[in-house]
């Protein structure tokens, strides 16, 4: 395994991420024009949620900027450190499986004990992989 193999996880949560964008962005223009809602009426996040009834998308967006901004410095580290082995790729994929879940889950029914569990879980399998790397160089 190489580099390559432990990029690829990073472009599947690139993936991810513009799939919730562009969910969030057909919501939020739908709620807009059916509550005929002005632009500058929620101009701030505070009015955009008043205004607007469904902003599970828009919070899961921004879920996506939180904890995955370790996952992709963990692979950052990986790669710059030669460490693209099977448990690192693995792990990786691990990560990228429960964060499309918890997307799945935070987008559709949001079921707030699942969606925790499936964040828990995907906090853990991040922290080993973390635990990993260190553990790689020495």
């Amino acid at each position: 395994m190489g580099a390559r193999d432990l990029l690829l996880p990073a472009f599947a949560m690139a993936a991810l991420t513009l799939v919730v964008m562009l969910r969030m962005g057909f919501e939020r223009l739908g709620q807009l024009a059916r509550g005929r809602i002005h632009p500058q009426a929620v101009a701030t996040s505070a009015q955009m949620a008043a205004q607007v009834k469904d902003t599970r998308a828009a919070d899961n967006f921004r879920n996506l900027f939180e904890l995955p901004v370790l996952f992709y410095m963990a692979l950052v580290v990986g790669v710059l450190t030669d460490q693209a082995g099977a448990l690192t790729v693995g792990l990786a994929w691990a990560f990228v499986v429960l964060r499309v879940l918890h997307s799945a889950i935070h987008c559709g029914y949001n079921k707030v004990r699942h969606r925790f569990l499936v964040y828990l879980l995907g906090a853990l399998v991040l922290w080993v992989l973390w635990g990993v790397l260190l553990a790689g160089l020495w």
